[in-house]
């Protein structure tokens, strides 16, 4: 079995513009973003903290780490997956978010899970 069979977590994600948070003339916009994480490893495997690169439409790039996601650190036996749902505010009406979870396996071994990029936009923004 490979590495990447015994050590694989997949993420989803799914993004909304939170209106009623938002403040375009004050170039402030919120978005929620609900994130799914499986486990389609072959070993169990604890999420350890997190790593967000946040990017807006002027190229400003935030990066945001921490321990864990909204106040835990989620336990994934294979096949297991966590949701949950968190959020950004951005100074444009268009931005990106990718990152990764730093990972601890059962067996000690520790690697990162990828985020793939996401866009987050104000509806009809983008097409």
């Amino acid at each position: 079995m490979s590495e990447q069979e015994r050590y694989s977590i997949t993420v989803a994600v799914q993004t909304q513009f939170l209106q009623d948070q938002s403040a375009p003339d004050d170039n402030r916009y919120a978005f929620s973003y609900t994130i799914r994480i499986e486990n389609i490893g072959a070993v169990a495997a604890r999420l350890i903290s997190r790593h967000w690169i946040i990017t807006d439409a002027n190229g400003k790039v935030q990066e945001v780490r921490g321990d864990g996601v909204v106040g835990e650190n989620p336990w994934l036996r294979p096949g297991d997956d966590f949701q949950y749902t968190s959020g950004a505010v951005l100074e444009t009406s268009v931005g990106t978010m990718r990152g990764s979870y730093h990972m601890l396996a059962d067996d000690g071994r520790r690697f990162d899970a990828a985020i793939p990029q996401f866009t987050l936009s104000i509806p009809r923004t983008v097409h």
